[in-house]
C-alpha cells in the first residue's frame, strides 16, 4: 500500500488540489447552502407527485398526472435500480454536494484525459482546470441544466477510453469505455451525447485514414471492435432507460406531427428547422471565445450608476438610485440570440495557446482537434451560416432532433483546451527541435494579442454594439417614455455602455494573452523551469476563467435549502383552498404564469401544464390548437380541470371553480367515428364531452357499435388511485362507451375488466375509452411498459458483465504487477 501511495503521489496531491480549488469557489455548498437553479427548482414541482408515492408505496410509480394531464415519470424521475451507474453516481453525489460534484467531475474526467495524452501531471491538472471553468460549464451549472453538465463532465473519459483503444491498449480503452459511456448515458441527455459522437466520428476517420496509409487495418479494425463492444454493454447497462425513452421520444415534439398542416412546419421525424436554429451562436459573437463581454455579456449584466446611461438619466433630474435602476433594466447583450445568460468564454490566454497548437503541435491529433472544433464551430452558427447546418439538418441521422445548436459548443470547450495543452506539452518536450519558435510565438501574440488591443482601442471601428432590433427598440422606448428624442440619446448611451464593456474586457484578455505569452517566453529562451511555468500558468489560467464564472455563478445564488424551498414552493392561500377538496382527482390550470412553461402548480396540484422539454405531441398540439387563443373550455372539461388560478385587476390571485369539469371517467351517450386526426381536433373544438366521443376510425375494429346502447342510469367511480394504477367501479345496464379523462398512450397502459384484458381505445384525440360490458365490473388500468421491464432484466445483465470487466481488468494489472516485482527480485 506504501509503495502505491508513493508511486501515485502526485496524482492524489492534484485530486487534492481540485478539491480545494472546488472548496474555494463554492464554500456555501460546503455550509449546507444550495444553488438557486430555475430548472431544478421547475423539476423538483414536476417530481413531487413521484417523490410521495414512493414514499408511500416504497417504489416510485412509472407514470405521473402531475405535468400535462400524464405522462411517463421515467422522463421526469426514474431509479433504474438495476444499472451500476447509479450507484456510483449516488456515491459520489453523497460525498460531494452540488454543485462542487460537477466541477469535480469535469477536473476528474478531463485530468485522465490528459493523462491518457501522456501529458506530465501537473500540466495535465492546468488542461482540466481550462476545460472545467470554461464559462459556459458553469453557466450551465446556473441554469440548472444538471443532467447536461454531468453529460458534459463525462466526455473526456468518453474520449480517453476511445484513444486508449487506438493507441492498442484494447482492454483498458474497451473497460473504461463502457463505463463512461455507461454513465454518460445515464444521466440522460442525448443532446451531448449526439455531439460527442460527431467528434468522435472524426476521430475514427481520421485513424482510419492513417491506418490505410500505415497498412494497419488490421489493428484498427480490432481497436473498433473493442469500442463497438464496449458502447453496446454501456447502451445495455442502460437499457431500462433508453429502450422507453426512445418509444417516447417518437409520440413527442422529436417525433412525426399528427396533424398534416404541422408537416409543413417540423421536420420528418424531428423539430422544426426554426426551433431547431432559435439558439443559434452569432458568427461575430465567436469573439467571446476570446473577450467575453464583446457582445455585452448576457442578460445577468446590469449597467450601474456610473455608466452613460445613469448618467443621462440623472442629467435629466432623476436621483442615483433611480437612474442606476432604469440603466440596470437595460439590455446590455445584442448579440442575435433571443437571449443568453452569459457568452462562451474559453479563456485569454487559452486560446492564444490554441492558436499556438494550430502552428507547432505536429500530428494526426492535432488535425482531429482542429477539424472537429472547426465543424462545431459552424454548427453552431445555424441560421447564421446555413449552409453546414441545413446539410446536416437535412442528411445526418437524428440530428434534426435537437434544438439550440449553440450547444455543440460544448464540444470546442473540451477539444480547445487539449490543444491548449498539447502546445505546451510540445515546448516542454521538443522546443529545441522546432524551427523559428520564439518567432512563432511572436507572430501569434501579434495575431491574438493584436486583435484584443485593436477591440480594446478603437471597438467602435470594429463592432456596431446595435442588434438587429435596435431601431425597434427606439421605438418601444420612445412609446414607453412619450418622448422620442430621449429614446434616442439613451440607446445612443446605451451603444457607449456596451461599447465600454467590451473595451474593458479587450484589455483584460489583452493582460492575460501577454502574461502566458510571457510564461510561454521565458520556456523558449529556457529562463524558468518547465515546471514553474507549468504552475504559474494554471495560477494565470485559473485567475482568468474564475473572474468570469464569478460573474454569472457566485455566492449571492446560494441560499438556505428550506428557505429556497419555501419560496418556491410556498404553499398560497389559492393552494390552500383548492386543496380543501377532498376528492384529489381534479385538475387545476393556473394562469397566474405560463401554465405550459411552468411546474409550481405541479408541487401541489394535478396540473394540465407543467415544465418539460418532451411533451407528447398530441399533448402539444392540443395547446396549440385549443388554447393558443382562447381557452377551449370543453377541452377544460374533458381533462376535468375543476379549477383554473387567475389573477384580478389589483393582481391579487383568485380560484375560479368549475362545475362543468367532466370527472375522472364518464359514459358517452354518441360515437362519432372520424376519419382523420385533423377532424379529430377540428371536432373537439366545439362539444359536449359529457354526451359524446370521438373515436379515430383505425379503432373501428375494436368497438361493436351494434352492442353500444345508451348510458341510461349508468355510473363510473374512480376508487384507487395510484398514477400508474387506477381501478374504477361501474354500473352500466348495458355495452357503453366509456372515456377516461387519462392521456391515452399506447405504449405500456393495459386495461382489465374483472381482469380480462380489454383494448384501449383513443378519443377526442388525446384521452382513453373503452367499450364496457353491461352489469357491476371493476375496470383497472396499469401502466405496465414491457421496454421498462425487459430492460431492467437486460440492464442487471450488463452491469454485471461491466462490474466483472472491471474487476477483471485489475486483477490482471495486479498480476502483471506482481509478476514484474518478482522477475525484478529474481
Amino acid at each position: 500500500m506504501k509503495t502505491w501511495f508513493n508511486n501515485n503521489s502526485t496524482h492524489l496531491a492534484v485530486i487534492g488540489v481540485f478539491i480545494a480549488i472546488c472548496f474555494l469557489y463554492f464554500t456555501p455548498a460546503w455550509q449546507g447552502k444550495v444553488l438557486y437553479q430555475h430548472d431544478v427548482l421547475q423539476a423538483q414541482a414536476g417530481q413531487k407527485e413521484i417523490l410521495d408515492i414512493k414514499a408511500r408505496d416504497g417504489d416510485m410509480p412509472l407514470w405521473t398526472n402531475s405535468m400535462f394531464s400524464g405522462m411517463p415519470s421515467y422522463q421526469v424521475l426514474i431509479e433504474l435500480p438495476s444499472n451500476l451507474t447509479t450507484y456510483l453516481l449516488r456515491g459520489f453525489k453523497a460525498v460531494f454536494p452540488h454543485p462542487i460534484d460537477v466541477v469535480l467531475l469535469y477536473l476528474l474526467g478531463a485530468y485522465l484525459l490528459f493523462t491518457v495524452l501522456k501529458v506530465r501531471p501537473w500540466l495535465a491538472a492546468v488542461g482540466a482546470i481550462a476545460f472545467a471553468f470554461s464559462s459556459y460549464n458553469f453557466i450551465y451549472i446556473e441554469a440548472g441544466h444538471a443532467n447536461k453538465t454531468y453529460a458534459i463532465a463525462f466526455m473526456a473519459p468518453i474520449l480517453a477510453g476511445i484513444l486508449l483503444a487506438f493507441r492498442g491498449k484494447y482492454l483498458w480503452g474497451a473497460v473504461l469505455l463502457a463505463l463512461a459511456m455507461a454513465l454518460e448515458i445515464r444521466v440522460n441527455h442525448i443532446q451531448v451525447t449526439y455531439y460527442l459522437f460527431l467528434a468522435a466520428l472524426i476521430l475514427a476517420g481520421i485513424e482510419l485514414y492513417h491506418a490505410i496509409k500505415e497498412k494497419r487495418l488490421l489493428s484498427f479494425g480490432k481497436a473498433i471492435a473493442y469500442q463497438i463492444a464496449a458502447v453496446l454493454v454501456a447502451v445495455a447497462v442502460n437499457a431500462s432507460l433508453l429502450w422507453p425513452t426512445y418509444e417516447y421520444s417518437k409520440e413527442t415534439l422529436r417525433g412525426a406531427s399528427n396533424l398534416k398542416t404541422e408537416n409543413t412546419q417540423r421536420a420528418d421525424n424531428g423539430v422544426s428547422r426554426e426551433y431547431a436554429y432559435h439558439w443559434s451562436q452569432g458568427v461575430g459573437e465567436s469573439l467571446t471565445f476570446l473577450i467575453p463581454n464583446a457582445y455585452g455579456g448576457g442578460m445577468s449584466t446590469r449597467l450601474d450608476e456610473q455608466s452613460h446611461v445613469a448618467k443621462l438619466v440623472m442629467g435629466k433630474g432623476a436621483d442615483p438610485n433611480q437612474a442606476a435602476g432604469f440603466a440596470a433594466n437595460l439590455p446590455t447583450y445584442w448579440g442575435e440570440k433571443p437571449g443568453t445568460s452569459g457568452p462562451w468564454y474559453f479563456g485569454a490566454g487559452v486560446m492564444f495557446l490554441f492558436v499556438l497548437g494550430l502552428i507547432i503541435v505536429k500530428g494526426r491529433l492535432k488535425w482531429w482537434l482542429a477539424g472537429a472544433t472547426a465543424l462545431v464551430l459552424l454548427l453552431s452558427f445555424g441560421r447564421h451560416f446555413p449552409l453546414v447546418s441545413d446539410l446536416f439538418f437535412d442528411y445526418f441521422p437524428l440530428y434534426n432532433k435537437f434544438r439550440a445548436v449553440e450547444s455543440v459548443l460544448i464540444i470546442a470547450t473540451l477539444l480547445v483546451p487539449v490543444l491548449a495543452v498539447l502546445a505546451i506539452n510540445e515546448l516542454v518536450t521538443n522546443g529545441g527541435k522546432i524551427k523559428n519558435l520564439d518567432k512563432k510565438a511572436l507572430y501569434v501574440l501579434y495575431g491574438v494579442g493584436g486583435l484584443t488591443l485593436l477591440i480594446a482601442a478603437l471597438p467602435d471601428l470594429f463592432l456596431s454594439f446595435k442588434s438587429s432590433n435596435h431601431q425597434a427598440m427606439i421605438e418601444q422606448y420612445g412609446q414607453q417614455l412619450k418622448d422620442n428624442t430621449f429614446a434616442n440619446e439613451v440607446m445612443a448611451a446605451l451603444v457607449k455602455d456596451r461599447a465600454a464593456l467590451a473595451r474593458a474586457d479587450a484589455f483584460r484578455s489583452l493582460l492575460f494573452i501577454v502574461a502566458t505569452f510571457v510564461l510561454v517566453w521565458l520556456l523558449v529562451k529556457n529562463k524558468l523551469k518547465a515546471q514553474a511555468v507549468v504552475i504559474l500558468l494554471g495560477i494565470v489560467t485559473l485567475i482568468d476563467l474564475w473572474g468570469v464564472d464569478r460573474r454569472y455563478l457566485n455566492e449571492d445564488r446560494f441560499a438556505d435549502k428550506l428557505q429556497l424551498a419555501r419560496q418556491f414552493n410556498q404553499e398560497r392561500e389559492v393552494d390552500k383552498l383548492i386543496l380543501m377538496d377532498k376528492d384529489p382527482n381534479y385538475r387545476v390550470l393556473d394562469l397566474t404564469t405560463n401554465p405550459f412553461a411552468d411546474a409550481r402548480a405541479s408541487y401541489y396540484h394535478k396540473s394540465i401544464g407543467g415544465y418539460h422539454a418532451a411533451k407528447l405531441m398530441r399533448y402539444q398540439e392540443m395547446i396549440e390548437r385549443q388554447f393558443a387563443g382562447a381557452i377551449n373550455e370543453d377541452v377544460l372539461d374533458m381533462l376535468n380541470t375543476r379549477y383554473l388560478i387567475t389573477t384580478d385587476n389589483q393582481n391579487s390571485q383568485r380560484i375560479q371553480r368549475r362545475s362543468t369539469a367532466a370527472g375522472n371517467a364518464w359514459f358517452v351517450e354518441k360515437v362519432t367515428l372520424v376519419k382523420s386526426d385533423e377532424e379529430e381536433m377540428e371536432a373537439i373544438n366545439a362539444f359536449d364531452p359529457v354526451k359524446e366521443a370521438f373515436v379515430h376510425e383505425e379503432f373501428k375494429p375494436l368497438l361493436d357499435e351494434s352492442r353500444l346502447g345508451r348510458p341510461v342510469n349508468s355510473s363510473i367511480e374512480l376508487t384507487a388511485y395510484r398514477p400508474d394504477r387506477l381501478v374504477y367501479e361501474y354500473s352500466a345496464p348495458n355495452d357503453a362507451l366509456a372515456v377516461f379523462s387519462e392521456i391515452w398512450y399506447d405504449k405500456g397502459w393495459k386495461a382489465y375488466v374483472d381482469g380480462e384484458e380489454y383494448p384501449i381505445l383513443r378519443a377526442n384525440y388525446l384521452l382513453r375509452a373503452l367499450q364496457l360490458p353491461g352489469g357491476n365490473h371493476k375496470v383497472e388500468f396499469k401502466f405496465e411498459p414491457r421496454a421498462y421491464h425487459v430492460g431492467e432484466t437486460i440492464s442487471l445483465i450488463a452491469s454485471i458483465i461491466l462490474l466483472f470487466g472491471i474487476g477483471g481488468l485489475v486483477w490482471l494489472e495486479v498480476r502483471k504487477k506482481a509478476s514484474r516485482e518478482q522477475a525484478r527480485k529474481a
